[in-house]
Parts: structure tokens; sequence; C-alpha cells
């Protein structure tokens, strides 16, 4: 029970470097455009470009850990990380600013890919999803501390600093991954280097149909969020006129809610299966999200009702992230980086497609992140139901 405490609290700092980015200085978006003298369009890019990268870089880091190992590819994406951030805190300019934290962002996906992978090394089914809930417990002093310490930093000694910060919490990473992580895929297990080899573990996967479809389940499920993450500052402190600080708790309790659910996601698979937890989930989360919609665009959501309404939401993505996860990862045991690097790549790129999308639609109301949610929301459920109302497909034998 200790070690899998160890392994839970070492893996969930290591998926938290990413978040913690992007949450420490959300709310100091507002700040960066004037300081940098950049409409909130293109301060709002660098949350997209840090998107994009993970997004792209997982098909690379996925290869690499069934290849050379979980370790060597960790501790390359890790310093790149700290030295996107340092490249962050020196931008001239919000052209170098979105470059850096594109940077960042190819460094954070190791951080963001990796540990899914170490989990299926160590366990599968219910025993998975439990030690998923742990990361995601660890890693939610991320977005339950980062904007509030992101507001102060800033307000104390300015925006530049959150970024010397971010890499030093970025170096405090790689001394701890260094010591405390053992390697999880052993030398018989890794593959042969070679193109060919990496593109049939690609093909292996791609042709896995239920693979996809539960993918993109989660894939919805997190464009959703990304939707809130790249428009909330801008909302809460813009349009209903909250201070950097009043924002930051906001943000923080609907990490909460999300963090908070998703601890029962291990106790609820045990009982009454992963697939019936995604489904119900999945329809409690469209429903919300659907009857904030009709009540934004009738009678108008207030400040309190959205907060309520995105909490509610929130905690019903709990259930489906880390069970989705652990559905799709179980199929493909023998290639899990690579799977897990798919995973990730699809997921983040659906994020990304559907937050450009209502960007474009940005006019500072809530009601464009209203309708990208209803809309993710509405599709995370039609997957999950047209997937998982029967027993879920037998994992895929190895080759």
């Amino acid at each position: 029970m200790a070690r899998f405490a160890r392994t839970a609290v070492v893996l969930g700092l290591l998926s938290a470097v990413g978040p913690f980015a992007i949450d420490m200085y959300l709310p100091a978006l507002p700040a960066i455009g004037s300081d940098l003298a950049a409409d909130p369009g293109a301060v709002q890019a660098s949350v997209l470009a840090f998107f994009v990268a993970v997004g792209l870089c997982q098909v690379i880091y996925g290869p690499l850990a069934d290849i050379y190992g979980r370790r060597r590819p960790l501790f390359v994406g890790l310093t790149l990380y700290v030295i996107g951030g340092i490249g962050c805190a020196l931008a001239p300019n919000i052209e170098t600013l979105i470059a850096m934290r594109f940077l960042q962002g190819v460094g954070a996906c190791a951080g963001m890919t990796i540990p899914r992978a170490v989990v299926r090394d160590l366990h599968s089914g219910p025993d998975a999803a439990r030690l998923m809930s742990l990361i995601m417990l660890v890693f939610s002093v991320s977005p339950m501390l980062a904007p509030l310490t992101g507001s102060l930093v800033a307000e104390a000694i300015g925006w530049r600093a959150i970024f010397w910060t971010v890499s030093g919490v970025g170096l405090a990473v790689l001394a701890l991954a260094a010591f405390a992580l053992p390697e999880t895929r052993p030398p018989e297990r890794q593959m042969a280097s070679n193109a060919k080899d990496i593109l049939a573990g690609y093909g292996r996967v791609l042709r896995d149909s239920a693979f996809i479809g539960i993918t993109m389940i989660g894939g919805f499920g997190i464009a959703s969020f990304f939707i809130y993450l790249t428009g909330a500052s801008f909302l809460f402190i813009d349009y209903f006129g909250l201070t950097p600080l009043q924002f930051s708790f906001i943000f923080a309790s609907n990490a909460v809610a999300f963090i908070g659910f998703a601890q029962f996601n291990g106790w609820a698979g045990a009982r009454f299966g992963l697939a019936r937890v995604v489904l119900v989930a999945t329809t409690v989360f469209a429903t919300l999200t659907l009857l904030l919609f009709v009540i934004t665009i009738t009678v108008g959501a207030g400040l309190v009702l959205l907060w309520a309404m995105l909490f509610a939401s929130f905690g019903a993505l709990g259930f489906v992230m880390p069970s989705t996860a652990v559905l799709a990862l179980d199929r493909h045991g023998p290639v899990a980086g690579t799977a897990s690097a798919l995973l990730g790549t699809l997921q983040m790129l659906a994020g990304a497609t559907m937050t450009a999308l209502v960007v474009v639609f940005a006019d500072g109301s809530p009601l464009p992140m209203v309708v990208g949610m209803a809309v993710c929301g509405v599709i995370t459920a039609g997957l999950a139901w047209s997937l998982l109302r029967s027993p879920p497909p037998q994992p895929v034998p190895a080759e």
C-alpha cells in the first residue's frame, strides 16, 4: 500500500507539471496582454500553443517510451519544459511568448503522456482506475493552488515571475523522478528502435475502432474543459468584474469538483464496472451542459448559477476521464506507451480544435463557452451510449 501511494505521488507530480504551467498563469492573462500590447485573442493563443504542442508531441514520446523505457524520454521532456519556462519569463513580445509556450508544451508533454504508460505497466482494470484517481488527487494541487499562487506572485512581483516559478517546479520534479521513479519497462520488453516498428505499433492501435471511440469520449470531455480553461479568466475577470484572486477561488472550486468526484472512480468501477460508470457520468454531464445552455439563452446565467452548474458538470467529468483512459489502454498493454501517446494526441487535438472554434466566436459573454461545452457534452454521451451499452470488446492480443 505504501508503494502504491508513493507511485501515485510521483506520477501525480509528473502529470501536474503541464497543468501547473497553465493554471498558474491564467489569472495573469489580462496583465500579460496589457504589458505586451497584445489583444485577448493573441494572449489566448499562448494557451492554445501549449495545448497543440502537447497534443502533437505525444505521438513522439509514446514510441520513445516503448523503445528506450519510461525514464529517459521523461528526463528529456522535463529539461525542455524548464528551458521553455525560462524563455517565457524573458519574452520581449507576444510572439516570443507563444513560441516559448509551444516549447514548454513540448516538454510538458512527456510528463502528461508517460505516467499513463507507467500505470498500465503496473496495473489494469479497477486497480489501474484507483491509481489514476490517486494520481488525479496528487496533481489537484495544481488547479487548486496554482491560480491563487499565480495571482499573488503576479501582483507582488509581476507576471514574469510566474514562469520563473514554473521552471523551478520543473527542476524539482525532474530531480524527484530521477531518484524516486524506477524503470517500469524492462529491457526485454523494449521494442527495436526503427521506424517500421513504430509505424506498426501505431497501425495496430489505429485499426482498433473501439480504442478510438473510447478515447474520443474522453477527448470531448477534455475539450469542454479546455473551452472553459481558455476563456474563464476573461469571462470572470472582465465580464463579471471579479479580481484575479476571486477568480482563482472559483477556478479552484471547479477543480475540487473534478478531482473530488474522481476519487470515487475506483470504488464505482469495481462495484458497477467502468463502462457503466462512464455511461452514467456522460449522461449527467450532457444533461447539465444542455440545461446551462437553455438557461443562458432564455433568462441568462448569472455568476452564481454559472459557477454552480460548472461545478456540477466538472464533477461528472471526474468519473469520465480516468475511466475512459483505463478502458482504452487495457486493450493494448504490450504497446502501452504508443497507445497512451495516441490517446493523448487525439484527446488534446480534439480539445484544441473545439477551443479554436469557440475562440473564433468569443465575444466576452458566457454564451460561446456554454455552447461549446454543451456540444461536447452531447458528443461524449452519444459516443458512450453507442460504444458501451454492451460489454466492451476484449483487449487486442499481442502480435
